[in-house]
């Protein structure tokens, strides 16, 4: 009997330790788990170069009357803030929401169109030099292109998001810069646009120009899966 005791005294202690290590093996687990996430992060706050996280800029889709542009850091946070990237699921809801095609409302005006994108990009390089402000439309203007908002041909020449210099001159001197600058200027002038519209509309034409790019970066806001991106050219048009 004493014997048989022994045996259960046995058996029950190291029931005992087992349940202990395993309780310390879990422990260590989601240690390691907890490291792995912080130097990761989390998926739905990924950030480009901001503590603000994309979500802030949840964009209302049309209505863009209260989207606060000084709060934005970069292109991804514009692109958030003026774009309904919540619909966005696949590479082709990115396609549609971003890259325009057709014919805008101004397209008769300046003589260009989303259908024929080489001529309207050497056209809206001309602009840039043509357009005339008052000086409080100058001022509007550069407190638009000033801010790191994606005014730029940063996919092409790297200048960043930010594509005029203090004075209003291009950063650069291909063409999709001074065009993307001389649509920015002359919507600024010609429309009854506010300044979130004017960058929704001239990031629609930087899509066009830049659609690989743009849709990448829409893809990474929306929070979808940017490895397998097909049949998108790199850039239209060229330096």
């Amino acid at each position: 009997m004493k014997s048989v005791r022994a045996l259960r005294g046995v058996s029950d202690n190291l029931v005992v330790v087992l349940i202990a290590l395993f309780g310390v093996l879990l422990l260590v687990n989601q240690y390691y788990l907890s490291s792995v996430v912080a130097v990761l992060g989390s998926p739905s706050k990924f950030t480009t170069g901001s503590a603000v996280s994309f979500l802030s800029f949840k964009s209302k889709g049309g209505d863009l009357t209260d989207v606060d542009l000084s709060a934005i850091k970069s292109t991804g946070h514009s692109v958030a803030a003026v774009f309904p990237v919540d619909k966005i699921k696949t590479q082709q809801d990115a396609v549609d929401i971003m890259i325009p095609s057709g014919t805008p409302a101004y397209g008769a005006q300046l003589g260009v169109s989303f259908d024929d994108p080489v001529p309207s990009l050497a056209r809206l390089a001309q602009i840039f030099t043509e357009v005339q402000m008052t000086p409080e439309q100058n001022q509007r203007w550069l407190n638009l292109v000033l801010k790191p908002v994606g005014i730029s041909c940063e996919y092409c020449c790297g200048v960043g998001p930010i594509g005029a210099t203090s004075d209003g001159r291009s950063k650069c001197g291909c063409q999709h810069n001074p065009a993307l600058l001389g649509l920015s200027k002359w919507l600024v002038v010609n429309t009854d646009m506010n300044d979130a519209e004017v960058l929704r509309e001239t990031l629609r034409w930087k899509a066009l120009f830049f659609p690989k790019n743009m849709v990448e970066l829409a893809m990474q806001v929306a929070g979808g899966d940017t490895s397998k991106l097909e049949n998108l050219p790199g850039m239209v048009g060229g330096c």
